[in-house]
């Protein structure tokens, strides 16, 4: 881009004068002042040079703490500090030696600690950027679906109901357009927009309704507009500035361990204090226990367990996201795991969203098979002798009515804002709607031209589509000066309208008008709807198309889109039924979600019989089970409609308010629902569901910011992975709250009894503060990373309300703490016992060490039974977690450098071991995980008596103490 153009627009977005005002210019001055192409919009050269130019079209936002800030805020933690004040006292005492140790194990915490909380921070960051809106432009001439960051000054939008409006816009073409301003006005109600209107210059923001402003939204309609400005420069860019980043609240789970942690910080604070003044009784010195006792307060606060939790939470859903799902509030990771009920659209969900034409029935009762598949527009319209027909046949004698297929290829063109494009690796695709996309395909296959048609007729006027009209009008002008609507959309709101149908043949009246209509009679329309529900039994999705002629005297009505005046007793062209295949995973992915007591709803607008042909086709209800309309859902008081949710699992003919209606039907039954959602109109149902999901690809910005997930491919099954993940996630962060909690009360229960019961310490302030390094850092964080436990999905939802020490977790932590406690007191005792005199200063120090030596390894080894609270270690392969192996082998390679490392060795106060010591030390660690194999033996034999040895089993409780399950 030249450097004037690049001026031109730098003046545009800053404070101009009147004149050169976008509200206030004509569309070609400012298509000059852009220098971009209105027709075929910026080249890929423009782009990029605007892109440099300009920057990302991104409001300001706050940044997240850099790593040293993270670093920094390590040292504010009120027991880091008492460890710093200790480390400055060593060091006045004289004791260099100790005071270094405990000051590089601080700082080894820290950094440890800061690269936790800095990934976490960096994973939360790259989360937003994945849920980031997107919009459509016009580039080179060819639509496509971009970031809206990436959007420059010149780009062509556009725009329709339930878009978030991704930068500043100049409106070129509007149909039925209205925007909700209330961001950036404070005008609660939306406001009509028009192109051709034109400002003087001195307008308010709110009353320049050729103009569309970012982060407004479009109610209504559709429009195509033309950046002047982005990003800082935009309305509400200039004001962005003052705000702050909205930022994400702590997980219901995040406040519950928070304050789990003020329970064990108290705790922990009586027990160091008991331990401190029992170590002063019996005449140890003040400055020693002093030391053990903040070391020992270290040890029992599991202060990384909020960076772990946030960590396994990211590190999930970025799992979630290679499944497709994308998650865009961490709480609703949890509650995934508390899913009951899944409501599911049928059309792109359950079904492959491809849409194909198949058949077209004509009011003289004909029919018309179509070839081909997808949106490959090859193919064709055959009678039934399997004649081809095609406008491109007329000279030929044509096997169809000609006027017939000219009026339903014109109805697929114009009822239309789809496009279908050749990719290169995936073939033949659909931007836009599906079912546009289809019709657009069909009308190419009747041998019309889009560009042929759009040359001869000129769109004057548009009433868009809604899901509570049903149906899409528009009119186009025809060559001799009258208007023609076409109309397309459900039967049940099309046929109703109509009042005549074409006869076969339709004569041509001469002057582009048809002659000849026949009235449509009751037995007509009875025809009709049989055709109509033939063709949904046989899960299509059927479409009435029709049209209307007028003078041109009515172009003024029309342009103020008088609904009933165009859309008044219309002429039935046909009806045409497509195909949309259900997905191949639906299948599989609705057997998962019954076996893991989920109960599947179809939720659609499509006909009935379409409805249960494609439930019954994936197993989701057969062809007797009960099934509802939304009119019948609208009949229902809320008790009533309470009673019908609870055995009905289809629903057809829904709309947005019924799709509410039934989200809090369930809900009062205490069911935890997952609903999707795609329209702008689906957003209330999607925001009051426990988890709001919206369609990736299908689904307007609106629902997608309402929603608490995004399915990047629109696929029920992957809901159902979501809440495989949402599990194993949940499960994830018991693991290692089970695994820290338990380490802690061991160390804590060693120290406790070994002071009342008036011992010699077994660890010594810097065993105590290493060992917290070594265990509670990266085995604790490897155990976030488990993959979902074979059954995951075999067992029922978790309730709600569960808190974190349900189904027993307390008492393993308890449990476990006691058998690692006491089997360290038991090595330290048979250490100090069999070394003739225990208090001789090289005994204490070998019975210390091995006292350490124990305590460490016990917890390693135990890391592994943490990976299940349900299965034995034995019965997972020892590579399902490669993350966790490498975290015990370094946590491992770094204790016992301690030990034979002659320069650390002295710092933590050990002495190498003799085999005989080492073979005491692993004994002591590793018999709890011996009994857990000795378990295994039991059950395998148990299970191969049968009979009685099952019923035996069933009734075995899982062990709180050695944490093995039955």
């Amino acid at each position: 881009m030249n450097r004037v153009a690049v001026s031109r627009i730098e003046n545009l977005n800053m404070a101009a004068p009147a004149p050169l005002r976008p509200h206030a210019m004509s569309v070609a001055a400012l298509g000059r002042l852009l220098t971009t192409d209105l027709q075929h919009g910026l080249s890929a050269d423009q782009v990029r040079e605007r892109q440099k130019a300009y920057g990302p079209n991104a409001l300001p936002e706050s940044r997240g703490p850099g790593f040293w800030t993270v670093l920094m805020d390590q040292f504010k933690d009120f027991m880091v500090l008492v460890l710093l004040g200790a480390t400055v006292v060593s060091f006045a005492l004289g004791e260099i030696g100790d005071a270094l140790t405990i000051l590089s194990i601080v700082l080894l915490n820290a950094a440890l600690g800061s690269v936790q909380e800095f990934r976490a921070e960096r994973s939360l960051q790259a989360l937003k950027r994945l849920s980031a809106p997107e919009c459509r432009v016009v580039r080179g001439g060819r639509e496509q679906v971009i970031p809206a960051r990436d959007l420059v000054p010149g780009d062509l939008v556009r725009v329709e109901a339930g878009d978030r409006v991704p930068a500043d816009l100049r409106l070129l073409e509007t149909f039925g357009l209205e925007c909700e301003e209330a961001s950036l006005t404070g005008e609660s109600l939306p406001v009509s927009k028009r192109a051709d209107w034109l400002g003087r210059g001195s307008e308010a923001i709110g009353d320049r309704i050729n103009c569309l402003f970012m982060g407004t939204t479009v109610t209504r309609g559709r429009a195509t507009g033309v950046v002047f400005a982005t990003g800082r420069q935009t309305q509400i860019g200039e004001i962005a500035g003052m705000l702050a980043d909205a930022q994400e609240p702590p997980t219901p789970l995040q406040l519950r361990l928070e304050q789990l942690g003020k329970g064990l910080l108290a705790a922990a604070a009586l027990t160091v204090t008991a331990v401190f003044i029992a170590g002063v009784a019996q005449g140890r010195p003040i400055l020693d226990m002093f030391l053990t006792g903040v070391s020992l307060a270290v040890a029992a606060i599991p202060e990384g367990l909020p960076a772990v939790v946030t960590i396994a939470l990211a590190l999930g859903v970025q799992r979630m996201i290679r499944r497709n799902g994308i998650v865009r509030h961490l709480p609703a990771v949890e509650t995934l795991g508390c899913v009951t009920t899944i409501c599911s659209d049928k059309t792109g969900t359950l079904t492959e969203n491809q849409m194909t034409v198949t058949r077209i029935w004509l009011p003289d009762g004909s029919e018309l098979r179509v070839e081909g598949s997808g949106y490959a527009p090859y193919g064709r319209i055959q009678n039934a002798s399997g004649k081809p027909v095609s406008l491109a046949d007329q000279d030929d004698g044509p096997a169809m009515p000609p006027v017939s297929l000219e009026l339903l290829s014109q109805v697929a063109v114009f009822c239309n804002h789809a496009e279908v494009q050749e990719d290169p690796e995936q073939g033949w695709v659909a931007v836009g709607d599906p079912t546009e996309a289809a019709l657009l395909v069909l009308a190419h296959k009747a041998g019309a031209s889009r560009a042929v048609w759009q040359r001869q007729y000129r769109l004057v006027a548009e009433i868009p589509f809604d899901s509570d009209r049903r149906r899409m009008s528009v009119a186009v002008r025809r060559p001799d000066g009258g208007i023609r609507v076409l109309v397309k959309g459900a039967p049940e709101a099309v046929l109703p309208l109509c009042h005549t149908y074409l006869p076969s043949p339709a004569p041509a009246s001469g002057v582009g008008t048809f002659t000849g209509l026949r009235p449509l009679r009751p037995a007509d329309r009875q025809r009709c709807w049989s055709a109509n529900t033939t063709m949904a039994r046989a899960a299509l999705r059927v479409l009435a198309l029709a049209y209307r002629d007028l003078p041109a005297s009515a172009l003024p009505a029309v342009k103020s889109m008088d609904a009933e005046m165009m859309e008044h007793e219309l002429t039935l062209i046909g009806l045409v039924g497509m195909i949309d295949p259900p997905r191949p995973q639906a299948v599989a992915a609705i057997r998962t979600a019954r076996r893991a007591g989920i109960r599947p709803i179809m939720v659609t607008g499509d006909h009935l019989e379409t409805a249960r042909a494609i439930a019954s086709q994936i197993g989701l209800a057969d062809g007797t089970a009960p099934a509802l309309t939304g009119p019948e859902v609208e009949n229902f008081n809320d008790a009533e409609l309470q009673q019908a949710v609870a055995m009905t699992s289809v629903f057809a003919r829904v709309a947005p308010r019924h799709k509410l209606r039934i989200v809090k039907a369930l809900k009062a039954q205490g069911q935890v629902v997952a609903m999707t959602g795609d329209g702008v109109n689906d957003a209330p149902a999607v925001q009051e569901a426990d988890i709001g999901i919206s369609m990736g690809r299908a689904g307007t910005e609106v629902t997608k910011e309402a929603s608490d997930m995004v399915l990047a491919d629109d696929n029920f099954a992957t809901i159902v992975a979501a809440i495989e993940e949402g599990r194993a996630i949940y499960d994830n962060i018991r693991k290692f709250i089970r695994y820290l909690l338990s380490c802690n009360a061991g160390e804590v229960i060693t120290m406790f009894v070994a002071a009342l019961a008036g011992w010699p310490l077994p660890l010594v302030p810097i065993q105590i503060l290493w060992m917290n390094l070594v265990t509670d850092g990266l085995p604790a964080v490897a155990l976030g990373v488990e993959p979902p436990e074979p059954g995951t999905m075999d067992r029922p939802p978790r309730p709600p309300a569960e808190g974190v020490f349900a189904r027993g977790l307390g008492w393993r932590v308890l449990g476990r703490g006691l058998v690692i406690a006491l089997s360290t007191l038991a090595v330290f005792a048979l250490a100090l016992r069999g070394s003739g005199n225990p208090l001789a200063a090289s005994n204490l120090l070998r019975a210390q060490t091995m006292a350490f030596h124990t305590l460490v390894f016990s917890q390693l080894f135990f890391v592994f039974q943490c990976r299940s609270e349900r299965a034995s270690v034995f019965t997972l392969p020892l590579l399902g977690n490669p993350s966790l192996l490498a975290a015990v082998t370094v946590s491992a390679g770094m204790q016992l450098v301690t030990t034979y490392v002659p320069r650390l060795a002295s710092y933590f106060h050990v002495v190498p071991l003799s085999s005989t010591d080492w073979q005491i030390v692993f004994l002591g660690a590793i018999w709890p995980l011996a009994l857990d194999a000795l378990g295994q033996l039991i059950r395998a034999f148990l299970l191969a008596v049968g009979g009685k040895g099952q019923r035996l089993l069933a009734t075995t409780n899982p062990n709180p103490w050695l944490g093995s399950t039955r």
